[in-house]
């Protein structure tokens, strides 16, 4: 089988690499760099081609949908964030004049 052929992969797999490759499409990511990305995501999550045959399977791993989307740092806002270190600053040095 020659690189690239996608014979391999089961009509799940391949709905699942065109909905991602619309979603990077839609992000303005060009379509063959999206293509290559959304394959690559369905090889991450499903070890590659399923092949058929009773226990052959392997479960997939989500750990690429996951990582997606997650912000950084603090769910509380600025202000708080900010109020929060004033407040403990002011702690600080009021005990340590003590």
């Amino acid at each position: 089988m020659p690189r690239g052929d996608k014979s391999s992969y089961t009509d799940k797999q391949k709905r699942k690499a065109n909905h991602i490759e619309e979603g990077y499409e839609h992000r303005g990511v060009s379509h063959d760099e999206a293509e290559r990305r959304a394959w690559a995501t369905v090889n991450k999550e499903s070890g590659g081609g399923k092949k058929s045959g009773s226990g052959r399977g392997k479960p997939e791993s989500h750990t690429a949908a996951r990582k997606g989307g997650h912000i950084a740092g603090s769910s509380q806002s600025h202000e708080k964030r900010s109020t929060a270190a004033k407040k403990g600053w002011e702690t600080r040095r009021k005990r340590a004049r003590s």
